[in-house]
């Protein structure tokens, strides 16, 4: 046989002119997604830096009156005890998941596991149209509604207020229900259908497999909606000014007024406080206090949610 004979010349090395394109246009978009990711963490650490030198600046000018019963920054003697916010905002925090936490979970485990397909394309799209409402309309509600029509007429209040921590927390579970909801959804829709299908060939009722098996496996999805909602509930503002007041108020009755922590940064910001008085600049203090019980929760958080996450090919 002859000799084959292969003009190298003829053969480019280059990558076509279609491949070309494709590169660049991913080489753009990459660095497009980077510089975003850069703003995002600079952003953060800019929130960081405004809050934190005044923060402990003011800290240092209050001294250990922080833990003092009685938050009265405007009065004169000013009184700087924290006490009041924190019950207020967990009051209001806590009320909220327990509304919302039961009603959540449940939409989603029937989203997930109980609801047709037809009913499921009606469902989940009417609860993230609730997670669009604005908050001004669900404070308007509880302060209209929910406190004169319920929590005054069925919960032992002190006097007739229009303002109560029950009516905001359960405004603030209304807020959050769609984010449980949805999140939660979306984790236990990703347990792949061979381990329902196993359990039901081991005779598990419809109940069992939803709660016992579904649930199970999509813990660290329902965990990240609770903490996603906590976030949302913790930093909450108009509801908690419009229906729990501007009255940092001690006390164990959720009937009566209370201020919660973001419900303080949003009153005193267009108050009467004096721009870079001490007054005015708790609220560098109280804004670095809820980044810092976020951070936390948002912390162990996700190392729960990465202990027990699982995987699925």
């Amino acid at each position: 046989m002859g000799e084959v004979k292969v003009d190298t010349r003829s053969i480019s090395l280059s990558p076509a002119p279609h491949l070309k394109r494709r590169l660049a246009t991913q080489n753009f978009f990459s660095k497009i997604m980077l510089v975003a990711t850069a703003i995002s963490v600079l952003v953060t650490f800019g929130i960081v830096a405004s809050l934190v030198p005044t923060a402990f600046t003011t800290l240092k000018n209050i001294g250990t009156s922080i833990i003092g019963l009685t938050w009265a920054p405007l009065f004169e003697p000013a009184q700087y005890g924290i006490a009041p916010l924190l019950t207020g905002t967990f009051f209001v925090v806590i009320i909220g998941m327990f509304v919302a936490v039961p009603i959540g979970l449940a939409s989603a485990i029937f989203l997930s596991d109980y609801a047709s397909f037809n009913l499921r394309r009606i469902v989940k799209p009417i609860l993230e149209i609730l997670a669009g409402i604005p908050t001004v309309v669900l404070g308007l509600f509880g302060l209209y509604v929910i406190n004169p029509e319920f929590v005054e007429k069925y919960w032992p209040i002190g006097e007739p207020i229009a303002y109560t921590a029950l009516g905001a927390g359960f405004m603030t579970g209304i807020l959050i229900v769609p984010i449980i909801a949805s999140v939660a959804d979306d984790a236990l829709s990703a347990v792949p259908r061979a381990m329902r299908e196993a359990a039901y060939a081991l005779g598990a009722t419809r109940r069992e497999v939803a709660t016992k098996v579904v649930f199970n496996a999509g813990l660290s999805g329902v965990v990240a909606a609770l903490i996603l909602a906590f976030a949302r509930a913790f930093g909450e503002t108009t509801i908690a000014l419009m229906v729990a007041g501007s009255f940092p108020k001690l006390t164990a009755n959720l009937g009566d007024p209370m201020m919660t922590m973001s419900a303080f940064i949003g009153f005193a910001g267009i108050g009467d406080a004096e721009v870079g008085s001490v007054a005015y600049n708790t609220i560098f203090l109280i804004g670095a206090i809820l980044f810092t019980v976020t951070l936390i929760f948002n912390i162990l958080g996700n190392r729960f949610i990465a202990k027990y996450r699982e995987a699925y090919e």
